[in-house]
């Protein structure tokens, strides 16, 4: 029984870190249909050990005028420490957050989209991380043109974009089978080379 529980626990502890969450980053799409939800995604990938960084995220949104630029841009939502906070402007009440608990994926979701929705969206990520006394920090902005349409469009580009998000899931699901297996007959190899030496 012991070695049979020393021989399993490193590979469920093998098969624990191997099925950590995949992140992925993607691009926004950038055509709503009026009247319906418009998630705008926003995707920042961190390393294992950054997961527990603290995160600020701001959405910035400068609608389709000849003026765009930074004065007519507008702050419409803040998301820091495990809490949203949607701020006063066109977005009032139509906002939610629509990101991952592990703030990887930082997305809103717009409900009830209207054409004065049509514009620029930034969204700004800002993580501090501590290593001792070492405090770094790391800011990344994306950029969104969002088109809001009467009737929805077929966007081959779209379809191309999903079918390969499904093509790269069994990727990954193959290689994690492919990677279990290396880890268990190289644990095993070990533990029969324990025994002989015993």
């Amino acid at each position: 029984n012991t070695a049979v529980s020393e021989l399993w626990l490193p590979t469920f502890y093998c098969f624990i870190q191997l099925s950590r969450p995949v992140c992925v980053d993607v691009p926004s799409d950038t055509e709503a249909v009026l009247g319906n939800s418009m998630k705008l995604t926003c995707i920042s990938c961190m390393k294992r050990e950054e997961v527990t960084a603290k995160t600020r995220v701001d959405w910035y949104f400068t609608p389709n005028t000849e003026e765009n630029g930074e004065l007519n841009r507008t702050h419409i939502y803040v998301f820091e420490d495990f809490v949203a906070k949607p701020l006063d402007g066109p977005f009032k009440d139509r906002l939610t957050w629509n990101g991952s608990q592990d703030l990887q994926d930082v997305s809103i979701r717009v409900l009830n989209v209207t054409f004065n929705d049509s514009g620029f969206y930034q969204c700004h990520i800002l993580r501090e991380f501590k290593f001792g006394f070492f405090e770094p920090s790391f800011f990344v902005e994306k950029n969104i043109t969002l088109t809001v349409k009467e009737k929805a469009t077929q966007d081959t580009a779209a379809i191309y974009s999903e079918i390969m998000m499904y093509v790269l899931l069994v990727f990954l699901t193959f290689w994690l089978l492919v990677e279990m297996v290396y880890c268990y007959r190289k644990i095993s190899k070990s533990d029969e080379q324990a025994q002989d030496t015993a």
